[in-house]
């Protein structure tokens, strides 16, 4: 990592990240239904900070976004890593700890649906405006359509498989003949 072509530790570039990744997730959380994915994200902490990496986002970012969660925990908000997902749409194995450390309690089988119900604190409780009903948990769009294909496909009629004879002495699969080619 450096800033300004100069060497930075990975604890100091977090220290300059977290406050810039707090900033554009409230900003997310301003808008209902909005979220940002982690390429974005981090994009936008390291041009703001003047603090680049090669190494790859998914090595960081969770880091940064733990730190975030105990903040808003720490100030009884909702958690603002919510609003973070992947290109797909979901959210990251990290937001199953975040959840864990600030909640506690069993892990929810959707991680995905539970942060769409943390997004929808996030909003309310950031000041985005709401729909008249207060809103609904919403996936994110992206990841609605990946579901879907996979509904699709795992609802597609499965091939069956044709079942043939063992043959008693050699206790090989028989042809479709039902004849055993090995003896006489």
């Amino acid at each position: 990592m450096e800033a300004s072509g100069e060497p930075v530790e990975m604890q100091d570039a977090k220290v300059a990240w977290v406050p810039i990744a707090r900033a554009s997730l409230l900003r997310t959380a301003g808008t209902y239904n909005a979220y940002i994915t982690y390429r974005d994200l981090a994009e936008e902490l390291q041009k703001e900070s003047g603090i680049r990496t090669k190494q790859l986002t998914h090595y960081w970012i969770g880091k940064v976004l733990v730190t975030v969660s105990t903040d808003c925990h720490r100030l009884n908000e909702p958690l603002l890593s919510s609003l973070c997902v992947h290109q797909n749409g979901s959210v990251g194995a990290g937001f199953g700890v975040a959840l864990d450390e600030t909640y506690g309690g069993p892990r929810p089988d959707d991680l995905d649906l539970a942060a769409a119900e943390e997004r929808l604190k996030c909003y309310g409780h950031f000041g985005a405006q709401m729909p008249a009903d207060g809103g609904q948990p919403v996936l994110t769009p992206m990841l609605v359509a990946v579901r879907k294909k996979k509904a699709v496909v795992s609802r597609a009629p499965k091939p069956v498989e044709e079942v043939r004879e063992i043959c008693p002495l050699c206790h090989v699969r028989l042809p479709s003949s039902g004849v055993c080619g090995s003896h006489d």
